[in-house]
């Protein structure tokens, strides 16, 4: 019989429907039935691609035994974490305190007041590695709670009092300037992977937003470093594992630190980011795989994630079924790994050469790099000293003797690579979580809008607009107000986080530039008005949720980049834009405000404050405003459009629209910028102000290199 998770909509909670737990969702509800039973709760926080969160559901979740001595003695809440963030974040940092480390599945135990006492992640049906069985965990848990109330009452009480009172970010320096990016690039070359690319040792994360300032830096500054290290990293992540050889996208993370074996869980935010940094990287140097693999990417997000309404699914799962067992559990991998004998038999009718070449390209060997003789397909590293991708041999030396014709792709044939796909497309395919959230929908549309400009593919902004529609006809209110996640179109019943306005508004913005449709415009000021009454406190600092959403025992506040832009930088950055398009000196100010924390992060860990530090890059550099004008469909506006949307001008803004047309109410750039000589015109802007203006599409290319003028 299916428990209160049946009347959920969101998939994660779904999943957990049919379990002989008692489980409620999050809910007052909940927290009654814990003080009128007066038992302790349960937290279980996961979410539906979570590889470990499936082997505790199916492990504990789905034992009999286990789930009649749980319903006996507690209340259980399941919360996807996607949906709500909020409560992710409070109880995440009470784990994280108690313990050194977090993880999902969370596991908190708390009172009917939303008081923690006791904390962890993954349980295991047997004491392991140190850890009780999860069956022993409850019955700790539930003789502590009978036998010691008062000190687990205690606890409980000091440890609210500590997560409600520790203090918010309330002063902070000034944002950051060319020193302290500087000082950022430094710290972050000490902890550069010279011989594999990323940062750090396994598992190893796509950093992507550190990519991002990475470039920007570089368009900035011609600093050779920087570009390097974004080179070496893009390529190593490129030919790795983690990176999807036939289907394209980018798995979560790869275990081990030469990007080889991925967790196979791939996220939309992750994807959308990945796709965005190879574009700009394109943009540096036109490197042919970075478009390529952009493009692939790009594709990726359209087949596998786009949802019947025309939004974008949150992530495929890790897990699947066995093709050799269809019936049995799902595991790790199953869609994606090979063994010689299954590259053989897909590659049937092929001579023996060319199979042997694709066994050797892609690295499937008898040994495997994966589980039970499988491998995970990826590419050789280049030729030259070190592995290295520089003329000098240095990983980092972004100069390259034949750039571009060194991908190991290019030299796998279309049919192999056809035959290969078709073949994995008739095993068991992963599950996918269907819930379209809002944030991570407005980083795809702001990737695919870019990507369709840069690549002239107009089904990619086509997609972004499709995405932009759902956000709008089914996420967004007539106050302003978004809508956390829906699915199947319907909304969901959970609020919009900071991310979500910063990260939509962000996606409209990039809308807004590739189409010159000026209403994407308008809405993300409407966005970003409510993020400056509602989520704003009055010293300037940002809140995760809004000033009267639900009350947890703290207002969650995180300023730190993780696995995508944290709501505070989003934030800082849409505000950024938005000032730079409208003249408005409060978005400027609120911007310059909030990247005042990234002065105080970057310096002890500019890794968790990638997204703030390319923000800064661009208000270092103005950013420029470039206002494109001219009649619609002449070729010589869509060139020269073209021409700014290719610029690696760090943050640039485009406005596109007619001389003295309707829209320059709301896009004040495109005021009194008259065609020059009848042509279709350039004007190249800091703060308003603007060098003469342009017909010509080399002239605005120069004028827009970090050298060029103003």
């Amino acid at each position: 019989m299916a428990n209160r998770l049946a009347e959920e909509s969101s998939p994660y909670l779904l999943q957990h429907a049919d379990n002989p737990v008692d489980w409620w969702p999050w809910s007052p509800g909940a927290f009654e039935e814990a003080r009128r039973r007066d038992a302790p709760v349960l937290l279980s926080v996961g979410y539906a691609s979570c590889h470990w969160c499936h082997v505790m559901a199916r492990e504990s979740f789905a034992d009999p035994d286990v789930a009649a001595y749980l319903n006996e003695r507690f209340v259980a809440i399941k919360v996807d974490r996607e949906e709500r963030p909020d409560v992710d974040s409070v109880y995440m940092d009470a784990v994280q305190a108690a313990t050194g480390q977090g993880g999902w599945p969370m596991t908190v135990f708390m009172t009917a007041e939303g008081e923690p006492f006791y904390f962890g992640t993954y349980f295991p049906p047997e004491p392991r590695h140190g850890l009780p069985s999860f069956r022993q965990l409850l019955e700790g848990v539930h003789t502590a709670w009978t036998d010691r109330r008062e000190e687990v009452g205690g606890v409980a009480g000091r440890i609210a009092r500590d997560l409600a009172g520790r203090e918010g970010v309330r002063d902070f320096p000034d944002p950051p300037g060319p020193a302290e990016q500087a000082a950022a690039l430094l710290q972050l070359s000490r902890e550069f992977d010279m011989a594999r690319g990323g940062f750090g040792g396994a598992p190893k994360f796509p950093p992507s937003m550190v990519l991002e300032f990475l470039l920007r830096h570089h368009a900035r500054t011609g600093a050779a470093g920087a570009l390097g290290m974004a080179r070496r990293t893009c390529d190593a992540m490129a030919r790795g594992g983690i990176h999807d050889q036939l289907g394209g996208g980018f798995a979560r993370y790869s275990v081990d630190a030469e990007w080889t074996v991925p967790h196979f869980e791939k996220m939309l935010y992750d994807n959308a980011l990945l796709c965005r940094v190879y574009t700009h990287l394109w943009r540096a140097d036109g490197t042919p795989r970075d478009r390529r693999v952009a493009l692939d990417t790009a594709d990726f997000m359209i087949r596998d994630l786009r949802t019947a309404e025309g939004g974008f699914a949150s992530a495929l799962d890790a897990d699947s079924a066995d093709p050799a067992d269809p019936d049995g559990p799902h595991i790790e991998g199953a869609h994606y790994v090979w063994t010689p004998a299954e590259v053989r038999e897909a590659l049937e009718g092929l001579d023996e050469a060319t199979v042997n070449a694709a066994l050797d390209l892609l690295g499937v060997t008898e040994e495997g790099t994966f589980e039970e003789g499988r491998s995970v397909l990826r590419l050789p590293p280049p030729a030259g000293p070190a592995g290295g991708t520089g003329a000098s041999g240095d990983p980092t030396d972004p100069g390259r003797a034949a750039a571009g014709e060194d991908d190991p792709a290019a030299a796998l044939p279309a049919e192999v690579r056809r035959r290969l796909l078709a073949a994995r497309d008739r095993r068991p395919r992963p599950e996918r979580d269907d819930k379209v959230v809002a944030a991570w929908n407005g980083l795809a549309i702001a990737a695919l809008a870019e990507a369709g400009i840069c690549f002239d593919r107009p089904d990619l902004v086509e997609a972004a607009e499709g995405a932009a529609d759902l956000i709008v006809g089914r996420h967004l209110d007539a106050d302003g107000r978004l809508t956390r996640t829906s699915l199947g179109g319907e909304p969901g019943r959970s609020a919009g986080v900071l991310e979500d306005y910063a990260d939509v508004a962000e996606g409209f913005h990039a809308l807004y530039a590739a189409t010159g449709e000026v209403a994407w415009l308008d809405l993300a000021g409407v966005l970003l008005e409510v993020v400056l009454t509602r989520f704003r406190d009055a010293d300037g600092s940002l809140y995760d949720t809004a000033d009267d959403a639900e009350r947890l025992i703290r207002r969650p506040q995180d300023p730190t980049d993780g696995a995508a832009p944290s709501g505070w930088t989003a934030a800082a950055g849409a505000l950024l834009t938005h000032a730079a398009h409208t003249g408005d000196a409060r978005y400027r100010e609120a911007a310059e405000r909030a990247l005042g924390i990234v002065s105080a992060l970057a310096p002890r860990a500019p890794r968790f404050a990638g997204w703030g530090l390319a923000v800064a890059e661009a208000a270092l550099d103005g950013p420029r405003e470039v206002a494109v004008v001219g009649p619609p469909g002449d070729p010589l506006r869509t060139e020269l459009h073209r021409v700014a949307l290719r610029s690696t001008a760090p943050g640039a803004v485009v406005a596109l629209g007619e001389p003295d047309g309707a829209d320059t109410d709301t896009a004040p750039l495109l005021r009194d910028r008259p065609l020059r000589e009848g042509l279709a015109t350039a004007y190249v802007c800091r703060n308003f102000v603007c060098s003469a203006p342009t017909t010509d599409p080399a002239e605005l290319a120069e004028r827009l290199r970090p050298d060029g003028t103003p």
